[in-house]
């Protein structure tokens, strides 16, 4: 009976349950999908056990597999320490890395778990802000890099997604259809306000502002209350929110872009590092950008 786990195995095993797909997981893992599926099968005849179940479109762990996932995060965080420890130079200090609320949670966690594995030692703090506010404090230097949600495309290296700003609201809400329209834009500040209003006046609706607010989370709330609808980046909408049907007539909106932006100069390795982490995430979430 083999005593040893193959590492590799583990690796692939946490890149399908973090994905819930075979295909996503090759492209992190940068291997076919039938490598995966076969790793996938060496590691469940190792164990005796059956860890995904593959009767729905997107595959579910089963208890057995659920049961391996702490363990198997432990077992692949320690390799990848050993292998620091011994292969690389030690890194310490900290990254100010600036996130624009809304995209903060939909993108980051698994960016920012990789490279809490690989660089521990190295301290991430998020600064959430509006754009402007971002790049304003960019400039300061008193961050050391920002992701954006702008109008204008960054070039190659600072482009991570191009995406839809569509409007939302509540499923099946009344809110778009009221007279006048309730519009929760935020702060001055938010990045989609602008777009949002100048859209709205050229259509010759007649709508009001409400929840003028920075954070989040008091919009989302007017929204999920059905109180307003509100323009909105279509990869990101919260899974308690929908997009609006445009049968209805509200005005288009315009695309916008998420990139990354560093400063022109006296940008050190580790942050280097972290601005590929961060490119890569994202080209591997969305391969055809």
């Amino acid at each position: 009976m083999q005593r040893d786990i193959d590492i590799g195995l583990i690796r692939t095993f946490l890149a399908v349950a973090e994905s819930g797909g075979m295909t996503r997981a090759a492209q992190t893992l940068n291997l076919t999908q039938g490598a995966v599926s076969q790793q996938i099968k060496r590691l469940e005849i190792q164990f005796g056990k059956q860890l995904f179940d593959r009767r729905q479109k997107q595959m579910q762990l089963t208890p057995d597999g659920e049961k391996l996932i702490a363990s198997a995060n432990r077992l692949l965080a320690l390799n990848d320490e050993v292998l620091q420890l011994m292969r690389q130079p030690e890194f310490t200090g900290k990254i100010l890395l600036g996130v624009p609320p809304d995209i903060v949670r939909p993108f980051m966690p698994p960016i920012l778990k990789r490279f809490n594995r690989e660089f521990p030692n190295i301290r991430v703090t998020l600064i959430s802000d509006s754009t402007p506010v971002l790049l304003d404090m960019l400039k300061k230097q008193q961050i050391d890099l920002t992701l954006t949600t702008e109008s204008v495309r960054g070039d190659r290296d600072e482009l991570l997604l191009t995406d839809a700003l569509v409007w939302i609201g509540a499923p099946n809400g009344e809110a778009c259809h009221r007279h006048p329209l309730p519009v929760a834009l935020g702060l001055e500040s938010c990045g989609f306000r602008d777009s949002a209003v100048a859209a709205l006046n050229s259509a010759g609706l007649e709508w009001i502002s409400i929840c003028q607010v920075g954070s989040t989370e008091p919009v989302i709330a007017s929204l999920e209350a059905d109180m307003a609808i509100a323009p909105y980046m279509s990869q990101v909408i919260p899974e308690t929110l929908s997009m609006i049907d445009p049968a209805i007539g509200l005005p288009d909106l315009p695309r916008y872009y998420i990139n990354l932006r560093l400063p022109g100069h006296g940008v050190n390795v580790i942050v280097r590092e972290l601005a590929q982490q961060i490119r890569t995430g994202f080209a591997q979430r969305y391969p055809a950008l």
